[in-house]
């Protein structure tokens, strides 16, 4: 008995070689393709949202909103995927959120950002006089994959700056880093104290002192010599790069010229109260914050980050350390463990079972057909260019049940037949024309459910 019509099943038991080829080709393929399947905690995602700051002393909230937040809601209405705009004022800021329609195409996430840039830079020059800004921050996606801490005993945080910015190029060039953030790092200050008294005293006047740092720590063009050789460049050199400088600036005040040292202490510090500041194990810290390329396998990353933090502990002076404070690849680890257990734990199961009732023949092919169908997957996964994460790992455990269940139909509609007489082809081809479509709809409906 023979089935009309194309039938795969009937094909794949005649054609028995290329059956075995294939069978062969896609093990192979499917392993390749796990091994080179990116590694994330999370899938990747767009988001569409961007922030616009704008800062303008002394204003009102109310002339932030009518005559900055305004000006700028306006042009972001001319953008093509534009969906709203919501903005805070309070005096002195304004912070404006704006939102993309949630049917814009990934791919056109970044050019409509860029048109927004484009438009906010526009809108500046018709803003009041003294707003600062518009500062624009469009890079929400990016997720810090490992964090380090830096620390030094009784070393400056300026000194520690400049070796985290060692290490930033260092960690730079490990394979699939995107960029490496420096979070905790506190802006520099030169302070200028001195006492009123003091002042009063010598007859010196506060303005005089601001006047005079002001007018000294300029850079003016002096423009160039043109030779017959090379051009010479004529430069003034007054801009503070020392402290010294500053300390030796002159102040005039009632017919006679002071040093700025004579009347007032100049040293160099940093930002006090601080807006910010990290404390790793109770000591202060530098976190060094790393995010990892798109699709790049996370395991793989944190072997590299874990080789190059040893060489460069190596390097680094006494009393200073790079320790690890939280990385992804664990967590990354732990979900692909899981799913490989899940996998070979089903594949035990369903091995044991179908040996039990249906013959060792019989099961080997049920077995078979679960990493031959994933091996197929992996293939897909890789030529779309999805990764193993918490949702894709999810979906195959989910997906090892329906495998499983049409598997055993297919093949005990088979065992079926034949011991009922029919031939191996005929027997096949009768399991393909009476169960595929029934299997083929309710698998359809337990994934959509």
């Amino acid at each position: 008995m023979s089935e009309k019509g194309f039938n795969l099943s009937a094909l794949a038991v005649r054609e028995r070689g290329i059956t075995l080829f294939l069978i062969f080709l896609i093990s192979i393929a499917g392993i390749v393709a796990f091994f080179k399947l990116g590694r994330a905690e999370d899938p990747a995602f767009t988001v569409k949202v961007m922030t616009i700051v704008t800062a303008w002393p002394g204003a009102t909230a109310q002339e932030m909103q009518d005559q900055v937040a305004e000006k700028i809601e306006k042009r972001m209405q001319e953008l093509r995927w534009y969906d709203r705009t919501e903005t805070y004022t309070r005096p002195g800021l304004a912070f404006t959120t704006l939102t993309l329609l949630d049917s814009t195409p990934p791919s056109q996430v970044q050019e409509e950002f860029y048109q927004a840039r484009k438009k906010v830079n526009d809108e500046m020059g018709n803003l009041p006089a003294g707003v600062i800004g518009p500062l624009v921050n469009d890079e929400y996606a990016d997720v810090t994959f490992a964090l380090y801490s830096l620390k030094a005993k009784n070393e400056a945080q300026r000194l520690l700056v400049r070796d985290a910015e060692t290490i930033r190029q260092q960690l730079l060039h490990v394979p699939g880093v995107k960029k490496v953030n420096i979070i905790g790092e506190q802006s520099e200050r030169i302070y200028i104290e001195f006492s009123h008294e003091r002042l009063a005293t010598l007859g010196v006047n506060p303005q005089d002192v601001f006047a005079a740092l002001n007018n000294q720590n300029v850079l003016t063009p002096a423009g160039s010599i043109e030779t017959k050789g090379p051009q010479v460049f004529v430069r003034l050199d007054g801009a503070f790069d020392k402290l010294q400088k500053i300390r030796d600036t002159p102040i005039t005040a009632q017919g006679r010229t002071l040093k700025l040292s004579d009347i007032a202490t100049v040293k160099r510090g940093t930002e006090d109260p601080a807006t910010f500041m990290i404390r790793n194990g109770g000591e202060p810290t530098l976190l060094l914050g790393v995010v990892m390329r798109e699709g790049w396998n996370g395991l793989d990353l944190g072997k590299s980050l874990e080789k190059e933090v040893g060489s460069i502990n190596e390097d680094l002076p006494l009393g200073i350390s790079l320790n690890k404070v939280t990385d992804q690849a664990v967590n990354i680890s732990s979900s692909v463990d899981e799913f490989m257990i899940k996998f070979f734990a089903a594949l035990l199961v369903v091995m044991f079972v179908s040996f039990i009732s249906m013959g060792w023949r019989v099961g080997v092919v049920v077995a078979m057909a679960v990493p031959l169908t994933l091996a197929i997957v992996f293939v897909v996964m890789l030529a779309t260019g999805k990764n193993f994460d918490r949702i894709t790992l999810g979906s195959l455990i989910l997906a090892l049940g329906l495998l499983v269940d049409d598997a055993i139909i297919a093949i005990e509609m088979m065992v079926v037949k034949m011991e009922e007489g029919f031939s191996r082809v005929a027997a096949s081809a009768y399991a393909w024309s009476h169960t595929a479509a029934p299997m083929l709809s309710g698998t359809l409906v337990t994934a959509v459910g």
